[in-house]
């Protein structure tokens, strides 16, 4: 039961984070608080529960929770161009639970090595779908995509490495360790 719950709750962390957007008028990809909730959460609740979390989000906003950036939700989400960002929080969750296994979440050096990772696969995942569903260049998808969001995405990084233990304690996993198994 409290794997469930730590899945639903970081699928509602990010859905919930995703309501902070702002529009920039020279790029389809708005600013939203979820890099933060995805970073902070994969690092905190382990492979499968972050990308078990990840997956929910993506699959119960395309079925019709408005929890995408701004309200956004339904399988029409699948031709926005920012779509592919939604997908790589699936992939950089999974990546951060598995850093931390090896022991990235031990040491503050690590733990932003791990997030700027977990950043990297996110704009990725983001900037390839960017290009694809825009037909523009890869430099034009890194221009619209990754460069805009640098700065934020470091500040939300330190502040994501800042709260780790406060959020270790809320699902009660201890550093570079998976939740305990069900019986």
């Amino acid at each position: 039961m409290r794997d469930i719950l730590v899945v639903v709750g970081y699928a509602g962390l990010v859905g919930l984070s995703a309501q902070l957007a702002i529009r920039l008028p020279f790029t389809p990809v708005p600013i939203t608080g979820q890099t933060f909730a995805v970073l902070l959460g994969g690092l905190a609740v382990g492979t499968r529960r972050g990308a078990a979390g990840m997956l929910l989000y993506l699959l119960l906003g395309l079925v019709g929770v408005p929890w995408f950036a701004g309200g956004q939700q339904g399988i029409s989400m699948l031709a926005a161009p920012s779509f592919g960002y939604v997908v790589g929080f699936v992939f950089a969750a999974g990546l951060l639970g598995q850093l931390a296994r090896r022991g990235f979440d031990r040491h503050p050096l690590t733990v932003i090595l791990a997030l700027v990772a977990g950043n990297a696969i996110i704009y990725l995942f983001g900037a390839t779908w960017l290009a694809w569903r825009l037909h523009l260049g890869a430099s034009q998808a890194l221009s619209l995509g990754v460069t805009p969001f640098l700065v934020g995405d470091a500040l939300k990084a330190v502040l994501a490495a800042a709260l780790l233990p406060a959020a270790w304690k809320l699902t009660g996993r201890t550093r570079g360790e998976e939740l305990p198994r069900p019986q």
